[in-house]
């Protein structure tokens, strides 16, 4: 039986180094070493490959389960190139890694996806000009850089949100604005930065698309997801969204057209907005995985790292068919406010399943783990998770 997210596209190049699979038992190098760089890690080394993390931080998540971890600053173009020189491909473990990092590494070995992925997707500016171009439909925006852009950023149709066009993550750098008359303080609360000015999109639900795109253009897609965010930051992620068919089928367009468009090999995850007059918009392109895509560790018969994992090294990209519906719930500091939580509670949980990512301090709004619930459908499976939680939370 095919798979439904499995689109089967004519043979690319990728014109950042070698087309010869690298095959298990060889080295990958990770740039970054946060918790999706562990998930990552865990996932090449069940395939039995070698992983060398370099971070600037020591005893990193990633870092903690890596066959080496090195420690410099990812601006260091002589310790990016020396550890570059010792893998054979390097991918990334977030967009905000330094494109010159990627860059110089690039110089040495295959980078995937490669560093002008990095460019378009970390700058708000050139990512939302990039998925006009491609077609893709997303809110209309305005680029602050001037006085004189502040005029025609009037023309929007407020409320609108105005965010920095860089270094924003989480809801950081950003600032409502309600009336045209309020623009010129909001972007001074922002120091005047080259900002961008997006309508704010009344929607009904939000949604992401996470997909691989293969050394050879192959492409998968998991189903749709549903997410739900509290204080910007995402809290809560069912598996599979709710939405009739067309719907899902033209998120999963977008995201085919988002991976094509960047010539993407590697893992991405867009995050969209359903309207309420039932339209899919774009919102924000992150081309790695996805916080929203931890569900498929449990729920999905090759989860997003393993993708990420089989797409830089040039294998086959595996099947993203569920094995049952999920939900997960983020674990943020403030769960650590009195202490550590009595995991025993969750554990003696049927169909729940705890991951922790190895941080030392708990800080609030900082992810520390998550939790999995599974369910005989997507409805079951969010209450199991939400009630797990609430066990954390009451300990």
């Amino acid at each position: 039986m095919t798979d439904p997210g499995r689109i089967s596209l004519s043979p690319r190049i990728d014109t950042a180094g070698a087309t010869a699979p690298v095959p298990p038992g060889a080295v990958v190098g990770v740039l970054g070493g946060g918790q999706l760089g562990r998930m990552f890690t865990l996932a090449a080394r069940r395939l039995g490959y070698r992983v060398h993390v370099l971070t600037d931080v020591p005893d990193s998540p990633a870092g903690q389960v890596a066959d080496v971890e090195i420690c410099a600053e990812l601006q260091d173009p002589e310790a990016v190139a020396a550890f570059a020189r010792d893998v054979r491909v390097v991918t990334i473990e977030w967009e905000n890694i330094p494109a010159e990092a990627a860059e110089v590494a690039a110089q040495n070995v295959p980078v995937r996806p490669r560093p002008h992925v990095l460019r378009v997707c970390q700058n708000r500016i050139r990512e939302k000009s990039f998925l006009r171009d491609a077609g893709v439909p997303t809110s209309r925006f305005v680029a602050l850089r001037s006085e004189t852009d502040l005029e025609a950023a009037r023309g929007l149709v407020f409320p609108a949100v105005l965010k920095t066009s860089e270094s924003g993550y989480d809801g950081k750098g950003q600032v409502l604005v309600r009336e045209p008359g309020d623009l010129a303080a909001a972007w001074e609360t922002l120091r005047r930065r080259e900002s961008i000015l997006e309508e704010f999109v009344d929607f009904e639900r939000e949604l992401s698309v996470i997909a691989a795109r293969g050394l050879d253009g192959s492409f998968v897609a998991y189903a749709p997801f549903e997410n739900t965010h509290r204080n910007h930051i995402l809290d809560l992620t069912v598996s599979p969204a709710e939405l009739a068919p067309p719907l899902a089928a033209r998120a999963v367009e977008i995201g085919l057209a988002v991976m094509e468009g960047l010539d993407l090999v590697g893992v991405a995850c867009v995050e969209l907005f359903l309207t309420r007059q039932g339209e899919v918009l774009a919102n924000e392109i992150a081309p790695r995985p996805h916080n929203s895509g931890h569900v498929t560790i449990d729920a999905h018969l090759c989860s997003q790292f393993e993708q990420q994992v089989r797409a830089v090294c040039g294998l086959p990209l595996g099947s993203t068919r569920p094995r049952t519906p999920a939900a997960m719930a983020n674990l943020l500091g403030e769960l650590w406010s009195s202490g550590a939580p009595d995991w025993a509670r969750v554990l003696a949980l049927q169909d729940v399943t705890l991951h922790l990512y190895g941080k030392t301090e708990a800080r609030p709004g900082r992810k520390m783990g998550h939790l999995t619930a599974l369910g005989a459908d997507a409805a079951t499976a969010r209450e199991r998770v939400l009630a797990a939680r609430s066990l954390l939370e009451a300990s």
